[in-house]
């Protein structure tokens, strides 16, 4: 590995360079609650050649928000629940959004017509 690929993964979102520990550590929350939110399959934690898990910049925005939920009062499952929702509701306006791009003002798809 050289330094480059090295440096490119402090931007990759999806690289699991966050300890169980550290992870907790840095949401102000238990290594209990994200094995909750593992176990209500929020998320999935990659798990290292030891067998510990590790979780990426963005499994921890995750657990933000289900922390956030949480400590609203609402249920871990339920706070998993809405979280899934949400991430499902953000997709199907992101499709919408393209159709619409996609689509003449009157409905109809546009097309590249052939002279």
């Amino acid at each position: 590995m050289t330094a480059d690929d090295s440096f490119g993964r402090l931007d990759d979102d999806d690289y699991p360079a966050y300890t169980m520990g550290r992870a907790a550590e840095m949401l102000g929350t238990t290594q209990g609650f994200l094995r909750a939110i593992g176990e209500a399959r929020l998320i999935t934690p990659l798990r290292s050649e030891g067998g510990h898990r590790r979780f990426s910049r963005y499994q921890l925005r995750i657990a933000a928000r289900a922390r956030e939920l949480v400590d609203q009062g609402t249920p871990i499952e339920a706070a998993c629940r809405i979280i899934v929702l949400e991430d499902q509701l953000e997709e199907a306006q992101r499709i919408n959004a393209e159709y619409q791009r996609t689509t003449k003002p009157g409905g109809a798809a546009t097309a590249v017509e052939d002279s």
